[in-house]
């Protein structure tokens, strides 16, 4: 084929010049911009890695179920790993508590809650992730063919055009397609790339191109270069330095592609000019590595606070008791919580702070252990003297001589609440056993003693008594008891003068804010010492307060109908299944009370 005037043969080789300078020079920068590729996916890493055992395996549910699953490996692998890890810490917490309690490592055995779950969603991404690899390696082969067929093209505009092709259109068409053509695998692109820029390599140096073509070839070239340079520039005041970074690259695959080649007095000074300013770009790290260093040093110090404040905890001054270490381990839970919440902490200091964290944790459950070991002694030791008083209360319940017997009574009440907790599974039946007692001789009393303004006048020194002791309850274990007792010895206490009737209103209000701090209702306190009015009055409350729970729940039973997906498993539903939960225990405990008033238990 002919064209109207044949280049020079040093023209030829100008263009074949700038072919090969465009294929490499930008690489330069690309390395530049891969090397803080690897930085940023680094840092994406470290954010994660105080990401809590829950969150980890919801964001894997989460991309498990996304359309593009499969492309997600690296991320789902690390969260992965992190899961693998806090399951085998706290696994290794059980295991320390356990031989801490005395028991020999070997029979240790513990399955974690949350490893089957973990491992169905191992087992289902592997198997989206296969048929990503299958369709990918599909894709590629397709993508690998559309490619030889376009160099093929290339290849034919110079060894077999036919006459009147129009060669710039052709040649514009080829690389625009072959920029947008998809991926291919690893091994196959570096020959096809280098295949492809030989192509067109001999394309500019072998055809004889006609001016007017190859000034419209340059022309167009030139334009995407300044448009390349003019974005980059912009790129100079971008605030997100990662996002200047990431889009900069970009500009350097465009300038390699699609803005080549140009006229020789515009090669050197637009390549020069884009890549000072790809430079100062790329300066701008020093900016994105300071606030990273930054940040992660007050994550830093906030972590380290907080170890500090855990081992305070778990180093009190004075000797602590059971409501301390109950606030204890309420508060170490908030710092765990706080902990995993902050952010990273620079790498070299990463794995020592959470050695120390583990530590420390280890420690205040250690000795939290420790206390509650040597409670069961003196525990014991409670029980032998409640015992006691249990027994002085039974010999003397039908006593009449009322002036040593109520001051006796007294005494035993007093001492009872003084002395401390005793193991669990006998409090409620010893508690039961010298109240039955206590009742016993208090109901004699209040029956064979005379109603005279006198005994009103006592009646009222006993409530005023009773009434302050009141007041000093707290929430503290145990409180529902002392709250019980007190109830049953004022309900033992007759009239008061008519002037004094007042306290009476006093103790109620008083009452209901101990009952409001216990978290219990005034109906499910057990109470003895009520007349019979009494009774059917609080019989009443009952049975209305039954009839309204029962309308709640059946109310709530029928929201549920409306969802498709009524089950416990539903996130949306859980809140109220537990609701309804709460209300029928409360239900049957309303029940369980009523039985008793009407069986006169």
């Amino acid at each position: 084929m002919t064209t109207e005037n044949n280049l020079s043969e040093n023209e030829e080789n100008k263009i074949s010049t700038e072919v090969t300078q465009e294929e490499t020079t930008p690489d330069k920068t690309s390395d530049e911009q891969n090397t803080h590729e690897d930085d940023s996916e680094h840092a994406e890493e470290h954010v994660d890695a105080e990401i809590s055992l829950s969150d980890a395996l919801k964001e894997m549910e989460t991309i498990i179920n996304s359309n593009n699953a499969g492309e997600n490996f690296k991320r789902f692998n690390a969260l992965k790993e992190k899961a693998n890890h806090a399951i085998h810490d706290e696994i290794e917490d059980k295991k320390h508590e356990y031989t801490d309690a005395g028991n020999a490592a070997e029979n240790f055995s513990y399955e974690h809650p949350l490893q089957s779950r973990l491992s169905a969603l191992v087992h289902i991404f592997r198997e989206k992730h296969d048929a990503f690899q299958k369709s990918q390696e599909e894709e590629q082969k397709k993508n690998l063919e559309h490619r030889q067929e376009l160099i093929d093209r290339l290849k034919n505009l110079y060894t077999n055009s036919e006459p009147g092709t129009n060669l710039f259109k052709s040649i514009r068409e080829i690389k625009e397609e072959w920029s947008k053509a998809g991926q291919v695998a690893k091994s196959e692109f570096k020959i096809l790339n280098n295949n492809y820029f030989h192509h067109l390599n001999q394309f500019y140096q072998m055809l004889d191109l006609n001016k007017e073509f190859l000034e419209q070839e340059y022309s167009h070239n030139l334009e995407k270069r300044q448009h390349i340079i003019a974005r980059a520039k912009e790129l100079e005041n971008e605030p997100v330095v990662q996002k200047a970074l990431n889009e900069l690259q970009y500009l350097h695959k465009l300038w390699k592609e699609e803005a080549e080649p140009v006229a020789e007095e515009f090669r050197e000074k637009t390549w020069d000019e884009f890549k000072e300013i790809s430079n100062k770009i790329h300066e701008r790290k020093s900016e994105l590595s300071a606030a990273i260093e930054t940040e992660q040093n007050a994550n830093l110090e906030k972590k380290n606070e907080i170890i500090a404040e855990i081992k305070k905890l778990s180093e009190p001054k004075d000797n602590p008791n059971h409501n301390y270490w109950q606030s204890s381990i309420k508060r170490v839970e908030e710092l765990r919580s706080e902990f995993l919440k902050t952010g990273s902490v620079p790498r070299k200091l990463s794995n020592n702070n959470w050695n120390d964290f583990k530590s420390t944790l280890r420690n205040f459950n250690t000795t939290k252990n420790n206390y509650y070991k040597s409670l069961k002694g003196s525990q014991q030791d409670n029980l032998d003297e409640k015992l006691k008083l249990i027994q002085t209360a039974k010999d003397n319940m039908l006593s009449e001589d009322w002036d040593i017997a109520v001051a006796l009574f007294k005494k035993l009440q007093e001492d009872w609440k003084k002395i401390g907790h005793v193991p669990k599974s006998m409090t409620n039946k010893i508690w039961d056993e010298f109240r039955e007692a206590c009742n016993t001789f208090f109901n004699n009393y209040r029956e064979k003693s005379n109603a005279s303004t006198d005994n009103w006048k006592e009646n009222y020194k006993l409530k005023k008594e009773i009434l302050e002791e009141l007041k000093t309850i707290s929430d503290e274990e145990g409180s529902i008891e002392k709250i019980e007792n007190i109830k049953t010895s004022w309900n033992n206490i007759g009239k008061v003068p008519r002037d004094k009737i007042g306290i009476n209103s006093e103790f109620n209000k008083t009452l209901r804010e101990k009952l409001k701090l216990n978290k219990i209702n005034e109906l499910e306190l057990k109470e003895e010492g009520l007349s019979e009015n009494q009774l059917t009055d609080k019989a009443r409350k009952i049975k209305n307060q039954i009839a309204d729970l029962e309308a709640e729940i059946v109310k709530l039973e029928n929201n549920l109908s409306f969802f498709k997906n009524p089950s416990r498993e539903n996130l949306m539903l859980r809140d109220t299944y537990n609701t309804i939960d709460d209300k029928k225990a409360h239900l049957e405990t309303l029940k369980q009370n009523l039985h008793n008033i009407i069986a006169g238990e």
